[in-house]
């Protein structure tokens, strides 16, 4: 019964003074407290997972899709454990759950509330985006809740989501709706870090002053969260940029002073600490920076192979510090 109190009271908007605070604010507020502009990337592909996890979760479901998902669970509970004090927030990319079909997505769901429950704001990295019926269903099954006769629920209870916005208007305004009902938030694919990202972001458009369609993009997600501004002065509509590149990212910054911009690309793809001042403004928001691998599998590397496959979660936590250091450091 506690448990069950605890969870309806976690689905609640937070308020202050009789207002509720927006997603954004919430995620200001803990990037300032904790000091540190980090969302880290619960991205666990099994090769990552220590042999001693997977052991114990193949003892007791076999090789499975059920075991793999509870080695998916441990992994994530010990590395939530480890940094839930030090960063903001977590950021599961749920492709990494799905291709272990229904038992992978009820990890992401133990996943995404084990991490509310430890106080972390949850990016769901999902990338949705459709024609407008079928971005209502994301946008409710995600940021929002669905009625079953009597009965709502929060499907799966993240408090911002990415979103594909290639449809257009009509498959990004459901989650927008969402997020003014419910003081969630998303952010935009605007210049992915992908390497091939330029095939079709960086093409210049004839008509439009020889604009590139990431520059639209990013005017619409400008015009896309005009009416949702926090206290600080942030949109709960954000984009993401890359940090893979930085040149784009300072142009990005300009055409987008109000919004927070979420960088993939730090650490493994090759983005690092001296890249990031440009995604910044000059209050030391408007940026947080994910990093997946390089702390989740940081055991892995040499710098931190004296940790052991058991020190996994120290390891994480490790590279959490010294990520941060870089960061602050250069912005």
């Amino acid at each position: 019964m506690h448990f069950l109190l605890f969870a309806i009271n976690l689905y609640l908007p937070v308020f202050k003074n009789g207002e509720r605070i927006m997603m954004i604010d919430r995620l200001i507020e803990s990037i300032k407290k904790k000091d540190a502009p980090i969302v880290v990337g619960l991205d666990p592909q099994l090769g990552f997972i220590p042999g001693f996890i997977k052991e114990a979760a193949f003892s007791e479901y076999g090789e499975t899709l059920e075991g793999a998902a509870e080695a998916v669970w441990q992994f994530n509970k010990a590395l939530t454990d480890a940094i839930c004090d030090l960063v903001p927030a977590v950021k599961p990319q749920i492709a990494m759950y799905e291709q272990f079909g229904i038992p992978g997505l009820a990890a992401f769901k133990k996943t995404t509330d084990y991490c509310r429950q430890k106080g972390l704001i949850v990016i769901g990295d999902i990338k949705r985006g459709d024609i407008g019926s079928t971005s209502g269903c994301y946008a409710a099954a995600h940021l929002g809740r669905v009625t079953v006769g009597q009965k709502t629920f929060e499907p799966f209870g993240e408090d911002f989501a990415t979103v594909n916005p290639y449809l257009g208007s009509d498959g990004v305004e459901p989650f927008i709706r969402v997020c003014r009902e419910e003081g969630k938030g998303i952010f935009v694919l605007v210049k992915t870090s992908n390497k091939s990202s330029g095939e079709f972001q960086d093409r210049i458009l004839t008509g439009t002053g020889d604009r590139k369609l990431y520059e639209l993009v990013a005017e619409k997600v400008r015009d896309w969260g005009n009416d949702l501004i926090g206290q600080y002065g942030y949109s709960e509509v954000g984009a993401v940029v890359g940090a893979t590149y930085p040149e784009e990212g300072e142009h990005i910054r300009r055409l987008l002073p109000s919004s927070y911009i979420l960088v993939p690309g730090y650490g493994a793809q090759g983005g690092k600490g001296s890249d990031l001042k440009a995604f910044f403004n000059s209050d030391g928001l408007g940026a947080i920076v994910n990093s997946s691998r390089g702390i989740i599998a940081a055991y892995t590397a040499e710098k931190y192979s004296h940790f052991g496959e058991r020190g996994f979660a120290d390891a994480a936590r490790a590279a959490v510090l010294d990520m941060k250091e870089d960061i602050n450091g250069s912005i």
